[in-house]
């Protein structure tokens, strides 16, 4: 995945949560489902999306040696 990718699940975030919010509340109307056992499906897909989104804004390959807090000059 690539940058662009990454703003795209940024993008997409807010309308695919909206929709599943309507989901979930048309299965509460038409099937009987209880909005309040299945809300926590929210929180699951807004957490992947999450997940994606820094994944893919994750950059491929380090630019060097990592650096620590502790390498350096020092007193």
């Amino acid at each position: 995945m690539n940058s662009s990718s990454g703003t795209l699940l940024q993008a997409i975030r807010g309308p695919v949560l909206l929709i599943a919010l309507g989901g979930l509340a048309a299965m509460d109307n038409f099937l009987n489902i209880s909005f309040m056992k299945t809300w926590p499906a929210l929180l699951i897909l807004g957490g992947l999306l999450k997940l994606l989104e820094r994944v893919s804004l994750r950059p491929s390959a380090p630019a060097g040696p990592p650096s620590s807090p502790f390498a350096g000059g020092g007193s």
